[in-house]
């Protein structure tokens, strides 16, 4: 990474309220492009999600933190002054928590105009489930998407978090704000940005429903192209009992597989064809489980065959690909994925390392122009703070 660099979001100021989920991953997004973010931490433990040391939370990383107690009077006014002096805001709370607290929208906008006030939610901030409990496994089976993965004949699978939480939440949210934030600075005025892993995730689904509509996608998981239904979309064990990834759609890739295999391609069952899957899967299954994941990569580097190790993420860290292109980078001497997308001209930094909660509190404050004797009295009452965390050896 470059020691200059700042990234494409640089001057860009934001105010995150601590969270689980995909709020703080949103905003670990704007942060790895160089917005300056900083987080409001409670002074206590919030009890939610899987508490880890500070260092280990990598979705805190490249912020600061400054620990207000928001039960106080005093302490609402002072994250009030930071809003005031933000471009945008990132909360992830039940709808009408913010509001309860003192920082809803309708205020928070009538004293800072510009402000984008940005809000993730599993189920929305309406509708008849927005004040239910849920975790992303819920919000994806609610849309659909979670009923078409999985194998045939088998329960659906969960994904991890990553489709609902990530991708449908964290994303969505992060994009959202960026277009609010163009729109405020062409007329002036913010907006609330309202982002639900149900909207999100439904929306992933979107190039899937339109195979539906036109009748080219069968509603049984397991049973198409992309979903373990067809032999050549498939992952396959091989000698050592590792597995490849083989997605060979196109007939000119296919065929290449084919040959590298050993295969007649003229003779191979013809998998255009539902009726040959069966028996494709089977000489897929014989010839792959001949040779070791290592050989058959080998055997297949630089081909078109669409042929891939299925890596663990350990091995992802130290593929040839990766070292390339520094997908992974150390901070603070751990091993995580580094900010992306790539900038020619204004290409982002190294993200510094997670901070404890309230480690930056009282200079934070200072530098956002809070007045230092109020800094002070603040720091005096407990109002500001620094919650114990979780030493490094407890994991």
């Amino acid at each position: 990474m470059n020691s200059t660099a700042k990234g494409p979001l640089a001057g860009l100021r934001v105010v995150e309220m601590a969270g689980i989920g995909p709020a703080p991953f949103a905003a670990m997004l704007l942060a790895d492009m160089g917005a300056e973010v900083i987080r409001i931490d409670r002074p206590e433990a919030s009890g939610l999600g899987i508490e880890r040391p500070s260092a280990y939370d990598f979705t805190a990383r490249g912020r600061r933190s400054v620990a207000i107690d928001l039960k106080q009077q005093d302490g609402v006014g002072c994250a009030l002054d930071l809003i005031d002096r933000a471009d945008a805001l990132i909360e992830g709370f039940r709808p009408s928590v913010m509001e309860r607290l003192g920082l809803g929208p309708d205020l928070c906008l009538a004293r800072n105009p510009r402000l984008v006030y940005g809000r993730v939610t599993g189920w929305g901030q309406d509708g008849p489930l927005a004040q239910t409990a849920g975790h992303d496994l819920n919000y994806i089976a609610l849309t659909g998407a979670l009923d078409a993965i999985g194998r045939k004949g088998q329960p659906p699978t969960p994904p991890i978090n990553l489709l609902g939480d990530y991708a449908g939440g964290s994303f969505l949210l992060a994009f959202g704000i960026v277009c609010a934030l163009l729109n405020a600075r062409a007329t002036g005025f913010g907006q609330v940005v309202d982002a639900a892993v149900v909207d999100g995730t439904s929306l992933l689904a979107t190039p899937l429903l339109g195979l539906m509509a036109a009748g080219l996608w069968q509603r049984e998981r397991g049973t198409n192209i992309l979903d373990s239904g067809a032999p050549h979309y498939e992952v396959y064990p091989c000698a050592d009992g590792r597995f490849v990834s083989i997605a060979p759609i196109e007939t000119k890739f296919r065929t290449e597989l084919l040959e590298g295999l050993g295969f007649d391609p003229a003779t191979f069952p013809d998998v255009s064809d539902r009726a040959n899957w069966a028996a494709a899967r089977q000489l897929f299954a014989d010839r792959l489980a001949q040779k070791t994941r290592a050989e058959w990569c080998d055997l297949f580097e630089g081909t078109d065959a669409c042929l891939t190790p299925v890596l663990s993420f350990d091995e992802a860290r130290s593929h040839p690909h990766t070292v390339a292109r520094n997908t992974y980078m150390e901070i603070a001497g751990i091993p995580q994925p580094a900010p992306a997308p790539r900038f020619s001209r204004t290409p982002a930094a190294t993200p510094s390392p997670p901070e404890a909660p309230g480690q930056s509190g009282e200079a934070v404050l200072a530098e956002w122009g809070i007045n230092v004797a109020r800094v002070d009295d603040l720091a005096r009452r407990g109002i500001l703070g620094r919650r114990k965390h979780l030493p490094p050896d407890r994991q």
